[in-house]
C-alpha cells in the first residue's frame, strides 16, 4: 500500500485520520480537506468495503468533494468526511457508534458530522450524546435527503433548459437511477411538474412501488444506463459514469445527486465530446449540506430555501464559462472551488 500522500486522491488533504478501537472492533476513516472557509464538515458513511485502500479512498474523494461543495454553496464550512467500515452485514451496534463518536470528538471540532449512507438521523442523536460536533438533528434540518432532492430536481430543471432548450418539464424524459430519499424525491418533484420518468434501484421493490405511485416506467439497475432519454440522473452511489458507460449513455444531460460521479475525473471530457451536458455533481447535490449546516449561521428555512434556488443559477454560470472556455463543465468548477478554498 503507497503511503497516503502518494495516493491519487490524496489531493493535499490537511489530514487524514484513521481510527481502531480495539475494545469494540470500531474502525474509522476521518479525512479534512479543508478547513480553509470554516470546520470540516461532510457526512458519515456506513458502509462495506472489499478493503481499508477502498474505504481511505472513498474517504478522501468524498472529502475533496465536501470542501468543493460547501465552498460552491458559499457555506461557512471546509470539507471533511468520515466512513465506518462495516461488515458484510452491515452490523451496527451502540457501543461501535459511541466509539466513532468518540473519535469525531478527539479532532476538538475541527470536523463536524452529519448523516450519509447507512446512517440514520436516530444515529446522528446518538453520536450527539458523546460529541457535540454533530450537525443535522432534529430541529436543525434533521434529514438531508429531501433538501438535496429538491436541488437536484432545480438542477434538471436547468439541466433541460440549456440541453433541450424548455423550461417546461412536460414530457420531458429522465432516468433515474437510485430511488431512495434524493432519487425518490426527485422523482416525486419531476412527477408533479409531468416529466416521463424511467426508474430503477438495486432494491427494485421499491423502485416497482414508486413507479406505481407515480405512473412511472422501471427497468433493471443494470439497464438503467442504457435507456434512451432526454436526461439521466444518478442518484444511487458515485463513479458509474466510466469509459465504457458514457459510451452506452443515450441521453443530453446527465444531472443527478449521486456523488463522484466521474470515475476518474476524464469522464468529463468524454462526456462533453459526446455532446452530452454534466451538471458537476457537488454542485447540483449541495441542497442537503446547505440545509444541514444552518447551525453554523443561524439560517431559518427561508434562508435555505433561498440558498437552495441559488443552484440552477451556480449552474447555469459554469456551463456559460464552460462554451466560453472549451473547458468542460467539472474542470470549470473545480477552479472555481478551488479559488474558493485558497488553492
Amino acid at each position: 500500500m503507497p503511503a497516503l500522500w502518494d495516493l491519487p486522491d490524496f489531493d493535499a488533504h490537511e489530514s487524514v485520520h484513521l481510527f481502531d478501537d480495539a475494545k469494540t472492533g470500531m474502525r474509522a476513516v476521518i479525512a479534512i480537506h479543508s478547513t480553509h472557509n470554516g470546520p470540516a464538515a461532510g457526512g458519515t458513511r456506513f458502509w462495506h468495503y472489499a478493503d481499508q485502500q477502498a474505504a481511505i479512498t472513498d474517504a478522501l474523494r468524498l472529502s475533496r468533494g465536501m470542501s468543493y461543495k460547501n465552498a460552491m454553496a458559499g457555506l461557512p464550512a471546509g470539507g471533511g468526511k468520515a466512513v465506518i467500515l462495516a461488515d458484510n452485514a452491515r452490523t451496527k451496534t451502540q457501543d461501535r457508534l459511541d466509539a466513532f463518536a468518540r473519535a469525531v470528538d478527539s479532532l476538538g471540532g475541527r470536523y463536524i458530522t452529519a448523516q450519509d449512507v447507512g446512517m440514520s438521523e436516530d444515529d446522528m442523536v446518538s453520536l450527539a450524546r458523546v460529541t457535540p460536533h454533530v450537525a443535522g438533528l432534529p430541529g436543525q434540518g434533521g434529514d438531508p435527503g429531501p433538501y438535496t432532492a429538491r436541488g437536484v430536481y432545480l438542477g434538471v430543471k436547468a439541466a433541460a433548459k440549456q440541453a433541450l432548450g424548455t423550461t417546461d418539464l412536460e414530457g420531458v424524459h429522465v432516468a433515474i437511477q437510485g430511488v431512495g430519499s434524493v432519487g425518490g424525491g426527485t422523482a416525486r418533484h419531476l412527477a408533479a411538474q409531468g416529466a416521463k420518468l424511467t426508474l430503477s434501484d438495486v432494491d427494485s421493490a421499491r423502485a416497482a412501488a414508486l413507479a406505481t405511485e407515480l405512473g412511472a416506467q422501471t427497468v433493471e439497475a443494470s439497464e438503467i444506463m442504457r435507456v434512451e432519454a432526454d436526461i439521466f440522473s444518478p442518484c444511487a452511489l458515485g463513479a458509474i459514469l466510466t469509459e465504457t458507460s458514457v459510451a452506452a449513455l443515450r441521453v443530453k444531460a446527465v444531472a443527478g445527486g449521486a456523488n463522484n460521479q466521474l470515475a476518474t475525473g476524464t469522464e468529463g471530457r468524454m462526456l462533453a465530446d459526446r455532446g452530452i451536458l454534466y451538471a458537476p455533481d457537488y454542485v447540483i447535490n449541495a441542497g442537503g449540506i446547505i440545509n444541514v449546516l444552518r447551525h453554523i449561521d443561524g439560517a431559518g428555512d427561508a434562508e435555505i430555501n433561498t440558498r437552495i434556488d441559488a443552484i440552477p443559477g451556480r449552474l447555469e454560470s459554469i456551463w456559460t464559462e464552460s462554451a466560453r472556455t472549451g473547458q468542460t463543465s467539472a474542470e470549470v468548477a473545480d477552479q472555481m472551488a478551488k479559488g474558493l478554498i485558497g488553492r
